[in-house]
């Protein structure tokens, strides 16, 4: 006789595919990639090898705090002399 196996019982939480992400963050894949590996950005999970989600939970979460820390620190500002093309004429 096979012994039961202990099984976790987790409380099933809304999750959003790559489609959907696209639609509540406009950023691209590499970015948010990049973001998830600083630290910057909700972790995905895998539901299968080819399925990654996010849990939607920790996505509103975090656009939350994006809301709110954008209104405390100005957006920088591109250092127009730095460009390659069309420099800036002094």
């Amino acid at each position: 006789m096979l012994a039961a196996l202990p099984v976790e019982i987790v409380e099933a939480k809304p999750v959003v595919r790559r489609q959907q992400l696209r639609e509540l963050v406009p950023l691209a894949d590499t970015t948010i990639y990049e973001m998830e590996q600083r630290g910057e950005f909700p972790k995905r999970f895998y539901l299968t090898p080819r399925c990654p989600v996010w849990d939607l939970g920790e996505i509103n979460h975090w656009l939350a705090a994006r809301r709110a820390a954008s209104g405390l620190v100005p957006p920088p500002h591109p250092d127009v002399r730095r460009r390659k093309s069309r420099p800036v004429r002094v």
